[in-house]
């Protein structure tokens, strides 16, 4: 039985309620804890909340690239009878509407009513037989009396008492004759500007007149026209339908009745000749029309069949000029009859006999739009200069006139990560190239090269800071002296505080042309290393155990700092030998001539050197603190059953650290993959896409920093870099999700020891 003592006089008594000082400070304390958690709580949901609100805003940036092109019907005036249309157009602003027909050319307001019927003063009696339409005004009318006129629609637009005021006016130039016999010309082309414009008219079934004219400044008397004439008779099958002339005049395109264009090499101005023939239209219907794109390097063809197919003059391997079938379009139903090229970009509007309008794009090879088709009798179409609308005639007065709502036609999943078959190039590829010296260029904006720069810039520079940072981790945590790691691991972390603007500073200026000079010997320097610490360690063990125990366990790294640094020395010498003797004494040469690889002085090993440094306190100072922090039992019953420090270290630690080993590795690669500074410094920041350690790349963090302050808000370009950075982000969202599901699990599996 248990008896209760008194207690003692002047004692603490257990039963006494706690003095009201000792509850205000536990009620102060908790207050505290109540409000830190608030707090903490507030600041996670705020860094939640801010993430999320960046996220909608690329999202909100980046949809309008994917909408439809659209078409709404604005008006449908009829015109006063003006016979068959021969050529439609409209001003930028789209309140006028002009008409060539064989009378001559009309201009209408947009609600048709008529405001100026040009005479054409040199006509002289003759009627209009065809027209050649070169987009913003610039027309050459066949005469009936075998003459060529040229003639510009213009619309001068000034300001008055604070108004825009849109002024027609139609100016014609001397008129040219082309066909001596006086026959009609009905098939025609031009193209040319200010200094020289080039003409071409087929005189017969399968003849063609060239005339060239070119200004030339006189000593007296102003400017002097040089004409230079020359004829082809075609050596084909079918009679010339449809024809087109190149922008600067090299190259005539012929059409015939059987479906086949021809092409005529006219860099040669008096001797012209017939050069290939191309079979293009379907079932070897009639070439019904052809045009050029913007850039006048890109053939548009629509035959009698409905077909829609485009063509490119390309110099393929280095050899002749040739046609090259590029893309064939979803075609109409019926003829093509009419055709109109954007002078923005490579879109163009075809119209068959049905009277449907289709948009296309001439990169992509995709159709964006159809309109019309429902009885209709549209002939000709147009697209005004800001092709933002689309104007089509027909006979009888027939006009309509659509507002377009077409702001990213360029864009679709196969152009921004799938090849496309650009101008100029020989074969469908990946390119970025947003910008260009002229107006006729066309951005490139595929993403992979900058995906992939992205993933070769993080892949080199986790090669060299994974195995390093992980090493030292490793020995830091179980090898090294308490002591001496007091020093090293704070020294480590504060390499994390370097700016990274800093070390791509220092890696494009100083590091970049002394790696570019010891290549060879950097390659060899993890052979030669290796060899170098396996001599020391047994030279180590070969001295004296009473001149070993001087030193305290876990120092022996000061033994070798100094061999590691002097075999890296013996490596760089080992490697301006092999240079000399065995790589002709030139290794960049040497990699060309065997390899066929090209060495940049900025690459991706720099990168690798400058990143790695970089990523290196991150991975070190997670997995340090991973391994330090498994539990004493583990290790201490490991060296108990007789393991070595070594064994227990790799079988016992590493695996039971693992998971924040492996959540180390993930944020060293995402910190690897946000990187902007270092990677747009110290590469030569090109968009290729090469496997070669030797070339540069461009990263989608350090494109976005570039080209981002130069983009127009709203533009193409402005949103694909928003696109980009909504790439990057997803890319870090799925590396960081993947890395706390395998933490997870991994703990899951190691926290039962």
């Amino acid at each position: 039985m248990q008896v209760l003592q008194a207690p003692r006089a002047g004692g603490p008594d257990p039963l006494a309620r706690p003095a009201p000082n000792f509850q205000a400070r536990v009620g102060r304390r908790r207050l505290t804890d109540r409000l830190t958690r608030g707090f903490v709580r507030l600041g996670g949901t705020a860094v939640i909340a801010s993430i999320l609100a960046i996220l909608v805003v690329i999202v909100l940036e980046t949809l309008p690239l994917f909408r439809k092109a659209s078409a709404s019907l604005d008006r449908s005036p009829d015109l006063p009878a003006v016979g068959t249309p021969l050529a439609v157009g409209t001003d930028e602003y789209r309140e006028f509407v002009y008409l060539v027909t064989e009378r001559g050319v009309q201009v209408f307001a947009a609600d048709g009513t008529a405001q100026k019927m040009s005479s054409l003063s040199g006509l002289e009696g003759a009627t209009i037989a065809g027209v050649s339409d070169r987009g913003r005004g610039a027309l050459a009318l066949g005469l009936s009396d075998g003459r060529i006129l040229p003639v510009q629609v213009r619309f001068e637009v000034s300001f008055e008492q604070g108004k825009r005021v849109n002024r027609p006016g139609v100016g014609t130039s001397k008129a040219f004759v082309i066909d001596p016999a006086g026959g009609q010309i009905r098939v025609l082309g031009h193209a040319g500007g200010e200094s020289e414009t080039s003409f071409v008219a087929a005189t017969g079934p399968r003849k063609l007149a060239l005339l060239r004219v070119k200004k030339k400044a006189a000593l007296i008397g102003g400017e002097k026209l040089e004409e230079t004439r020359a004829e082809v008779s075609l050596d084909t099958g079918g009679e010339i339908t449809a024809l087109a002339v190149d922008g600067r005049g090299e190259d005539v395109f012929v059409g015939t009745s059987r479906g086949s264009v021809v092409r005529v090499d006219w860099r040669d101005a008096e001797l012209p000749k017939q050069a290939e023939t191309v079979s293009v239209a379907r079932g070897g219907s009639a070439v019904s029309v052809l045009g050029q794109l913007i850039g006048d390097r890109t053939l548009v063809v629509g035959d009698a069949a409905g077909g829609v197919t485009s063509l490119q003059v390309l110099r393929q391997g280095g050899g002749e000029f040739s046609l090259v079938r590029v893309h064939d379009f979803d075609g109409h139903a019926s003829a093509v009859a009419g055709f109109s090229a954007s002078q923005r970009n490579k879109g163009f509007l075809t119209v068959d006999a049905a009277g449907e309008v289709r948009l296309f794009y001439g990169t992509t090879g995709e159709r964006l739009l159809s309109i019309g088709g429902d009885g209709a009798a549209a002939r000709r179409v147009a697209l005004p200069p800001k092709a933002n609308g689309i104007v089509a005639a027909g006979p009888g007065g027939k006009s309509w006139s659509w507002s377009l709502n077409n702001p990213h036609p360029e864009v679709t999943a196969r152009s921004l990560f799938g090849s496309l078959w650009y101008e100029g190039y020989e074969r469908a590829d990946l390119v970025w190239q947003s910008t260009g010296g002229t107006d006729d260029f066309e951005s490139k904006f595929s993403l992979s090269p900058l995906v992939y720069g992205t993933l070769k810039g993080t892949f080199y520079a986790l090669l060299i800071a994974v195995p390093v940072a992980l090493l030292s981790a490793l020995y830091v945590s179980q090898f090294m002296h308490p002591r001496l790691k007091a020093q090293v691991k704070p020294a480590i972390e504060v390499m994390a505080a370097l700016p990274s603007v800093v070390l791509g500073f220092i890696a494009g200026l100083w590091l970049a042309p002394r790696v570019e000079k010891v290549m060879p010997g950097l390659f060899l320097a993890p052979l030669v290393i290796a060899a170098a610490v396996l001599v020391a360690l047994a030279g180590w063990r070969r001295v004296p155990r009473r001149w070993r125990q001087v030193m305290k366990p876990g120092t022996e790294v000061a033994i070798l700092v100094p061999v590691v640094l002097l075999a890296t020395w013996v490596a760089l010498g080992i490697g301006n030998l092999v240079e000399a003797t065995l790589l002709g004494g030139d290794y960049r040469g040497w990699l060309l001539r065997t390899l066929g690889l090209t060495y940049d002085q900025r690459n991706s090993v720099v990168v690798g050197f400058a990143m790695g440094f970089a990523v290196i306190p991150i991975i070190f100072t997670i997995a340090e603190d991973s391994l330090s922090n498994v539990p004493p039992h583990l290790t201490a019953g490991s060296l108990a059953l007789g393991a070595t420090r070594w064994q227990t270290a790799v079988r016992v630690v590493l695996p039971t650290a693992s998971p924040g080993i492996f959540s180390a590795v993930m944020i060293g690669f995402g910190r690897a993959v946000g990187e902007t500074m270092i990677v747009l410094m110290a590469t030569g920041n090109t968009p290729v896409m090469d496997a070669s350690p030797f070339n540069g790349f461009r990263a989608l963090s350090a494109n976005i920093a570039v080209e981002l302050p130069e983009a127009s808000a709203g533009s193409t370009h402005f949103r694909i870099l928003f696109l980009a950075a909504f790439l990057l982000f997803v890319m870090t969202f799925i590396v960081n999700t993947a890395a706390e599901v395998v933490r997870i699990r991994l703990r899951k599996r190691y926290q039962g020891l």
